[in-house]
């Protein structure tokens, strides 16, 4: 049997080996249990990231974008600009002058959603930097996002925080921080030093397929906090998180 390597796991995970090649995978992971413990998080990770962006693609175009989209009027020679600037426009969130707060939030949590749904289910990195290394985590985030953080204590909740991350955000880095309760579920505090227009400081709620997410704005930073827990249970987790933040 040829050698099973990473690029055959990867097939294997996205469905894209045939049915020989795909016996031999299973073989191997059959007799790997590391491994396939590793692909089994992978797997998870792109059903996650189906439930989140499939439903998307069945979404209406905003009615401002529309009549954006009618008040062009293309000429033979710039249509291919036109088009460029348009999946431009797409990329970026659908970024209209009078509905970008909103727009951006709603991106900003789902932009934390999808964070929690890639990296809640690993199993031997969850994070970047473990609690072990809490000092370090905090003062590397801090001066990554240019700002002082503080991880919040959620132990009174039933959550012992694991360590936490950087990832790339849209507007500059962003730190997610992870928490596991008794019975290892899990939550992501993900949040951004934020945009000066935005000082939104409501609690907003979304669902990302499993995914429920709480959102705020607070002084500086944007913050949300992710976890498939009922609405009631993340509303009140977030305001504990709140609270340990203004203390």
């Amino acid at each position: 049997m040829k050698a099973i390597t990473e690029i055959d796991l990867h097939a294997y995970v996205d469905g894209q080996l045939d049915s020989a090649r795909r016996a031999e995978v299973e073989t191997y992971l059959a007799a790997h249990p590391k491994e396939a413990e590793r692909v089994r998080a992978y797997q998870q990770q792109a059903d996650a990231l189906h439930a989140l962006y499939d439903p998307v693609l069945n979404e209406p175009v905003p009615l401002a974008l529309q009549q954006r989209r009618r008040s062009f009027a293309l000429k033979p020679l710039g249509v291919a600009a036109a088009a460029a600037w348009m999946a431009l426009g797409g990329l970026i969130g659908w970024s209209l002058r009078d509905t970008e707060p909103v727009v951006e939030r709603v991106a900003f949590a789902r932009q934390a959603a999808l964070a929690h749904a890639v990296f809640s289910p690993e199993v031997r990195h969850p994070v970047e930097v473990g609690v072990d290394q809490e000092v370090h985590l905090v003062s590397w985030l801090s001066k990554r996002l240019g700002a002082d953080l503080k991880a919040p204590r959620l132990a009174g909740e039933g959550y012992e925080l694991l360590g936490g991350r950087l990832l790339p955000g849209g507007e500059g880095p962003v730190a997610q921080f992870m928490y596991q309760n008794g019975r290892g579920q899990r939550l992501t505090l993900y949040l951004r030093k934020d945009v000066a227009a935005n000082r939104e400081t409501a609690f907003s709620f979304a669902q990302e397929g499993k995914v429920a997410v709480f959102y705020w704005v607070d002084g500086p930073f944007g913050y949300a906090l992710s976890g498939e827990v009922g609405k009631g249970e993340l509303q009140r987790l977030a305001h504990a998180v709140y609270r340990q933040l203004n203390d």
